[in-house]
């Protein structure tokens, strides 16, 4: 983009940001919270917080973006969701350890996932139907199904970059789970596929030095398949409002409705109008 474009680019963001009160409001106080935590995090000397403050105040223009670059209206109460969900995942989860301190906290914005991508492929479909260019019409259970598959495909695509991620970085993005009980082939001595169970596993050695963790670590499946899991849950919620929220028209659902972004009619669509405020 040249110097022109980009200036109204910039002047559509602002008026988008702005827009609606309550988002506005949860959006302004988000920042001045992440903008704090990174003082904080430079003060402590951590600079990989640092990062993850500098990533998320980033994250948090990214639903503006969306709606001045595609046109689309994201509602308040997805808006507002949205933007908690990056801070609940970055701020609170990364630089203040919450996936280790608050049990549960990862199942939680999982299936907060689960259910925010459901209403991406929803919205997406519902534009797409809505556009006179294109010959298809789905029916409100197709609609349900493609939102669906569609969060269920992110989900497990998130899964592979958590995989990649341990496996080339050596982190630990998929958490291990500690299990007492362990049932496989691998320890079969006559290599017949019998399973082998080892029971009420309460110490475990490795080169010789106790793990200390009460039992044998389990690096990740448990933790990539209740993720799935949880992801499934928040899809078929979504889903299920969704199929609702089509089959009349609108007219049922107020869950879905508040969830479902639409295309920009031309009075808030900040960016045309800019352009031609120009011309």
């Amino acid at each position: 983009m040249n110097r022109k474009e980009q200036k109204r680019f910039r002047m559509a963001m602002d008026k988008e940001i702005k827009e609606h009160r309550t988002s506005f409001i949860v959006f302004s106080v988000l920042r001045v919270l992440v903008l704090a935590a990174m003082v904080r995090q430079v003060m402590l000397g951590n600079y990989e917080g640092v990062f993850f403050c500098v990533l998320a105040l980033l994250l948090l223009y990214i639903p503006s973006w969306v709606q001045v670059r595609f046109h689309v209206e994201l509602p308040p109460p997805l808006e507002i969701t949205i933007l908690c969900f990056i801070f609940a995942a970055e701020i609170l989860g990364e630089v203040n350890a919450f996936y280790v301190l608050i049990p549960g906290w990862d199942t939680i914005l999982h299936t907060l996932n689960g259910f925010l991508a459901a209403a991406v492929g929803f919205s997406l479909v519902m534009i797409l139907n809505d556009n006179e260019g294109l010959t298809f019409d789905l029916s409100p259970f197709f609609l349900a199904l493609t939102a669906f598959c569609f969060s269920m495909t992110i989900g497990v695509l998130w899964e592979f970059f958590e995989f990649a991620m341990d496996f080339f970085f050596h982190t630990d993005m998929q958490k291990d789970t500690v299990i007492h009980s362990i049932h496989t082939v691998t320890l079969d001595a006559s290599r017949s596929n019998k399973v082998v169970s080892l029971e009420q596993i309460a110490q475990v050695q490795v080169n010789g030095q106790e793990l200390g963790v009460g039992g044998y670590l389990d690096i990740g499946i448990m933790d990539t398949m209740k993720d799935l899991l949880v992801n499934f849950v928040g899809a078929a919620v979504f889903s299920v409002a969704g199929f609702f929220y089509a089959g009349s028209k609108g007219r049922r659902s107020r869950t879905a409705l508040g969830f479902v972004p639409r295309k920009k009619d031309l009075h808030h669509d900040y960016l045309r109008t800019e352009e031609t405020v120009e011309d």
